[in-house]
């Protein structure tokens, strides 16, 4: 897919990637023994989050996000909502633009029952768009985290262990 579709596409773009996320985490919490994962889905996006997942007695709020493979972005804009949740997350699917497949990824985000890193301590986001005056107004709801902040994990595996923890099998 040219890259021109990525941008004119790309709310539709990161559904496909959402859903090929679900399915990998799926098969993977299946071909580890854990036949049941919970995967939940909020009607309204205004809660900092995108997913929840629960599995291994775990319960994840999972803000996603997506980046090309290779791409420079040096930050993310996350919720602050997300800090009130329970082991709140962040997932970035790096991905291939040209066949979507995923991974690594980026993680930010505590152990598993354990809250999300204190936002307080990133700069307040702004509007990417100015007001009437061409001024960019703070958005005290968000906060910008360096990519610098987030762990890599290689693979999906790596990825639950950071999710669940080591999966227990016989659920």
């Amino acid at each position: 897919m040219p890259a021109s579709d990525h941008s004119l596409l790309s709310s539709y773009r990161e559904m496909v990637l959402e859903h090929l996320f679900v399915g990998e985490v799926m098969r993977h919490t299946w071909l580890s023994g854990i036949k049941r994962l919970e995967v939940l889905k909020p009607q309204v996006d205004d809660g900092g989050y995108d997913l929840v997942f629960e599995a291994n007695a775990v319960t994840r709020h999972v803000q996603l996000k997506a980046t090309f493979r290779g791409s420079t972005v040096k930050r993310f804009t996350i919720s602050t909502a997300l800090a009130s949740k329970p082991s709140g997350c962040v997932v970035v699917l790096q991905f291939d633009p040209e066949t979507l497949d995923i991974g690594p990824f980026l993680w930010f985000g505590g152990r598993p029952k354990q809250p999300l890193p204190d936002l307080s301590i990133y700069p307040v986001a702004r509007h990417t768009k100015g007001n009437a005056q061409g001024v960019k107004l703070p958005r005290p709801g968000m906060r910008v985290v360096p990519i610098s902040a987030f762990e890599t994990a290689d693979t999906l595996p790596d990825l639950i262990a950071l999710l669940f923890g080591e999966l227990r099998t016989g659920e």
